[in-house]
């Protein structure tokens, strides 16, 4: 078995051991290649997550850190948006989802510094299987074990954030005088009640999720990335 293979074998191969059998087995393995030990792996893929996290967290929490870059701004649902275009030609309302749109994205950015925390605990609880897991996946494996971990989580953080920012930023009032305006239209036969809280919740995280995924890939792939020579010498095991 190559040493390559072993290293892709490895976390299901120590799944049974103890945790002082399996520093053992990868202080002689990873030792002898590279002077690196079990402890030295897991720090690296602790400190590449923790900087590509905290670099994407802190890029979306900025002043227009969502509403700015379009492959992150948070746009309406599909409901939502049935009711602006309908009440564009009502005064008062015409550039109604221009102002809903910065004020739901203005939300998302209030909210996204409580990521930094979450994220950090998850990181610190990350086992040696996992630190291999993450080594030898794929080029987001890192993002989806930090996804799998802090959802929740951050989903419980996020909401009411994002709700009290949305009541911040005016966007509940906004869009409860809009879905007032449209339920009482002589002709709408469907009352509209959109959880807007929910939606921005869901797309802030989806659009956290994919900011970190890129962090992680561009120290997958870029070298100049690594910053520190603990991050050189462990990621170098996977470009072997």
């Amino acid at each position: 078995m190559t040493r390559k293979s072993f290293l892709l074998a490895m976390p299901f191969l120590l799944s049974a051991c103890t945790t002082q059998q399996i520093n053992d087995t990868l202080n002689t393995v990873l030792g002898e290649g590279g002077g690196l030990s079990s402890t030295d792996i897991a720090n690296g893929l602790k400190e590449a997550l923790r900087k590509g996290s905290e670099r994407g967290a802190n890029e979306l929490s900025a002043q227009g850190g969502y509403f700015n870059d379009l492959a992150y701004r948070i746009l309406l649902p599909e409901e939502v948006r049935k009711v602006t275009d309908k009440l564009q030609g009502v005064p008062g309302f015409s550039d109604l989802e221009e102002i809903i749109i910065k004020k739901i994205n203005q939300g998302a950015e209030d909210a996204a510094s409580k990521a930094g925390p979450i994220f950090v605990q998850a990181i610190k609880q990350m086992t040696i299987q996992d630190a291999l897991g993450i080594l030898k996946g794929d080029r987001n494996a890192a993002t989806s074990y930090l996804q799998r971990t802090t959802y929740d989580n951050l989903y419980n953080e996020f909401a009411p954030v994002i709700n009290t920012s949305l009541d911040k930023f005016d966007a509940n009032k906004v869009w409860e005088d809009a879905a007032n305006a449209y339920n009482n239209f002589p002709l709408t036969r469907q009352q509209v009640n959109t959880n807007l809280g929910d939606h921005v919740t869901q797309r802030a995280l989806e659009g956290l999720f994919t900011k970190v995924a890129l962090e992680e890939e561009n120290i997958r792939q870029n070298i100049g990335a690594r910053t520190s020579e603990l991050l050189r010498r462990v990621f170098a095991l996977q470009d072997s």
